[in-house]
């Protein structure tokens, strides 16, 4: 049964916040993405989750196993830490979050991740996330060598830099 109000936490009806995008799979930024992928876990929308992953790594992806984690547990709250890039014009952008779930023993948990988004051919995907993600410090200086700190694996001087 899908809820009236959007999993998202935008408060806004279903019908006209996540589900237009789900049926569509046109994101159109990064947190926009992100928040109707976790939508798809609360409804059962694996072949969405599927879809909206980079082609790049759908291959460690199978949607009868993402079907059946949807479905075993009891999305409660979606909360987003920080998003960074990933508007219209980005192709590239992250998104920190933490999904609140309950399981089948009743037992609740928190799965913190940092994901990575590419924009290709005008379509937002989600390329790769750093669960339990250290804190980054942004007061500590970034030089051109050091690892960028958007989690891309490249340097920053060829990332974010």
């Amino acid at each position: 049964m899908k809820p009236a109000n959007c999993p998202c936490g935008s408060g806004k009806p279903l019908k006209g916040c996540c589900e237009p995008i789900i049926k569509s799979q046109s994101a159109p930024t990064a947190l926009t993405l992100m928040r109707s992928r976790y939508v798809a876990y609360c409804i059962g929308k694996a072949d969405y989750l599927y879809e909206t992953t980079h082609s790049s790594n759908r291959a460690d992806y199978k949607i009868d196993e993402i079907e059946k984690w949807s479905q075993e547990n009891q999305w409660n709250k979606l909360q987003i830490i920080s998003a960074e890039h990933g508007s219209t014009f980005d192709t590239r952008g992250i998104v920190e979050f933490k999904a609140h779930f309950t399981d089948q023993k009743g037992k609740e948990h928190v799965h913190h991740e940092r994901s990575s988004f590419l924009k290709e051919d005008g379509q937002w995907y989600y390329l790769e996330g750093k669960i339990n993600p250290e804190a980054v410090d942004f007061l500590k200086k970034i030089t051109r060598n050091d690892p960028c700190p958007c989690g891309s694996g490249k340097k920053y001087k060829k990332c974010c830099g």
